[in-house]
């Protein structure tokens, strides 16, 4: 993967057998194993994400974007990435 070689901790949801669950148990997922994640299902997404803030719970950031060229994609996710710390990211939310 891009990311990977540019030295961040990235998964892929097929890496780890995760294809096809719902939205929920991939973000559950990504909480559990503290992680930013990546999706181009922003409807959903940003749903989940004002059901986190309404309801008080915690995420590790989400990043949402329309479908792009993967270059540009991997652009735009690298600014997100070096623009905020873990930490920061943290219950937000970034839109590509």
């Amino acid at each position: 993967m891009a990311l990977r070689k540019r030295g961040f901790d990235v998964i892929h949801a097929q890496e780890r057998d995760r294809k096809g669950l719902s939205d929920v148990e991939h973000l559950a997922y990504a909480i559990e194993q503290r992680r930013c994640l990546l999706s181009f299902n922003t409807k959903d997404f940003v749903l989940l994400h004002n059901e986190y803030v309404e309801h008080e719970k915690e995420h590790w950031g989400i990043i949402v974007s329309k479908q792009r060229p993967i270059g540009e994609t991997l652009s735009r996710v690298l600014k997100v990435l070096q623009r905020f710390s873990r930490q920061s990211m943290k219950n937000r939310i970034e839109f590509l």
